[in-house]
Parts: C-alpha cells; sequence; structure tokens
C-alpha cells in the first residue's frame, strides 16, 4: 500500500522559514519522481515542486521559484522542500506524491499532509 507520511509544519512569521519531510513506504520510491503539492482553503491543489529519482532536475512553480527548495533521500524513501521568505498567501496544506508532472495536482486524501500557516 503507496503511504506518505508528512512532518514539519507549523505556524511561521511572514518571511520565515520551514523545512518540510514527507517518507514515503509501499512502493519503490527510489524509482519516481517526488512531487510537493499544496492546498490551500477553498482553492484548487497547486503542485509547487517535482524532484526526479536521481535528485538531479528539480522543477518549480513560479510561485516559489528562488524560495524553495526540495531534495530527497532515497536511502530513506524521503522528499524534503525547504520553504524561505514565505508568504501570508502561503498557508495552506502540503502533502507529497509520487509522479513528474508538476502540472497535475490531486487533492489530498482524509489525514494527509502538514499544515503551514503563515501569518503575523
Amino acid at each position: 500500500q503507496v503511504q506518505f507520511a508528512e512532518s514539519g509544519g507549523g505556524v511561521v512569521q511572514p518571511g520565515g522559514s520551514l523545512r518540510l519531510s514527507c517518507v514515503a513506504s509501499g512502493f519503490g520510491f527510489s524509482e519516481f519522481s517526488a512531487k510537493w503539492v499544496r492546498q490551500a482553503p477553498g482553492k484548487e491543489p497547486e503542485c509547487i515542486s517535482v524532484v526526479n529519482p536521481r535528485d538531479d532536475i528539480i522543477k518549480y512553480a513560479d510561485s516559489v521559484k528562488g524560495r524553495f527548495t526540495a531534495s530527497r533521500d532515497n536511502a530513506n524513501s524521503t522528499v524534503f522542500l525547504q520553504m524561505d521568505t514565505l508568504k501570508p498567501g502561503e498557508t495552506a496544506l502540503y502533502y507529497c506524491r509520487h509522479g513528474g508532472n508538476i502540472r497535475i495536482a490531486r487533492p489530498p486524501e482524509p489525514g494527509r499532509g502538514t499544515q503551514v500557516a503563515v501569518r503575523s
């Protein structure tokens, strides 16, 4: 059974930083690209980064380019998202998936994700 366990969310002030982690299980993690997706209240999900299996090709949505850094540790089936210079509009539920298409962002299953709140 494919499973993901996200962590690292919390409350941060505008301009602050957080580092998210996602541990995957139930499939060959090192064979697949991994993506981070976020869904803000009342909005559609947005895929914000995709990391290829070798961790040498990383794509970002324009909304986070230059501020967020994605990476992965295949030995521990984990993908990371370093988020810097966070903005209030980036309050959302953040979750990960496997897959390489940055244009695809499916909603999370119940109980998935880690909540990030950016506020003063």
